[in-house]
């Protein structure tokens, strides 16, 4: 059995946020090899429930199975005039050959959001959709990927040599940016492009994520690549339905003084149904991006907030130019 290149990582050891002991120092260090190295690696030992994965993966497949019209009741005001959400919700398959749907923070509610009025945090009445069971379901899938994610970013500042606490300057659960994806591709009759590198049909164009980690599942027909960063050649990432799939965003990379660099990937052509999960760990909305907040005895909170490192990442991306 050849290798893989994108090394698989148990991180049990990490669970309950002790940092010191034997193994944790040991997961640490791989974790820190596989972030400077590639970019990619795979969690298992992550705590997640294998049964909740599915329930939540059969929720997205019931969603996606819907009509139009029942769809667009939860899509930003682009494509539903009557709603007025513009960066949560449904986006059609016609934007850029997959269809999504992006879920925010479950516990906002609409009299926080419409209080806040900031331009990404928005309540989505996902009950148009989603019956109250399902809705309990992905909170909870939401709560336990969001903890998960944390758990890493925490990693990350004990490499650093910081206190693993100072987390909660980065990420305040109300106000974060982090969103729930659900990813569909559908029987695509046409690749969303091909690749300029080496001709190869793409089903999802190549890029970097914005945010910290990204933490994906993605189901058995794969089709994930990643690049190589300095021989730019392509490996798969391979399916295992025990394991969940992390990878480095702008936001660490910055944040890291480009130690942890955002890694290329791209989804290959593929004319079968697929659908994918990731979730995207993102800071709170006004959380300073400022490189002492790793690298130095003290944060310095000046800087641009997240949003707009936000904002100025996702003008990249077809799906958000609404």
């Amino acid at each position: 059995m050849t290798k893989s290149y994108i090394p698989t990582i148990n991180i049990s050891s990490l669970l309950k946020n002790n940092f010191d002991t034997l193994n944790a120092t040991k997961t640490l260090k791989k974790i820190k090899k596989a972030c400077v190295d590639i970019g990619f690696f795979q969690i298992t030992g992550h705590g997640l429930n294998l049964n909740q994965i599915k329930e939540t993966c059969k929720i997205a497949n019931k969603f996606f199975n819907l009509t139009d019209k029942e769809k667009k009741k939860l899509s930003p005001k682009k494509w539903n005039k009557k709603n007025n959400n513009t960066y949560r919700g449904y986006f059609p398959s016609d934007v850029n050959g997959k269809e999504g749907l992006d879920i925010g923070d479950l516990s906002v509610t609409k009299n926080y959001s419409s209080k806040l009025k900031n331009q990404y945090i928005e309540h989505l009445n996902l009950e148009n959709c989603f019956s109250n069971k399902s809705i309990k379901i992905l909170n909870g899938y939401f709560d336990n990927i969001y903890n998960l994610s944390e758990i890493l970013f925490k990693s990350v500042i004990k490499l650093n040599n910081k206190n693993p606490n100072i987390s909660s300057k980065a990420f305040s659960r109300i106000k974060t940016l982090s969103t729930l994806r659900f990813n569909y591709y559908p029987n695509q009759t046409k690749p969303v492009e091909i690749s300029k590198q080496d001709g190869v049909a793409l089903g999802c164009e190549t890029h970097v994520d914005s945010g910290i980690f990204t933490i994906l599942y993605q189901d058995k027909k794969g089709g994930l690549q990643v690049q190589n960063r300095k021989t730019k050649k392509w490996y798969d990432v391979p399916f295992n339905k025990k394991a969940l799939v992390v990878n480095t965003g702008r936001a660490l990379e910055f944040l890291t003084k480009s130690k942890f660099k955002a890694t290329n990937h791209r989804v290959l052509w593929n004319k079968s149904k697929r659908l994918s999960v990731p979730f995207f760990f993102e800071p709170s909305y006004d959380f300073k991006m400022n490189k002492s907040f790793l690298n130095s005895k003290k944060y310095s909170n000046t800087g641009q907030v997240y949003e707009k490192f936000l904002n100025q990442s996702l003008k990249k991306f077809v799906e958000y130019q609404r």
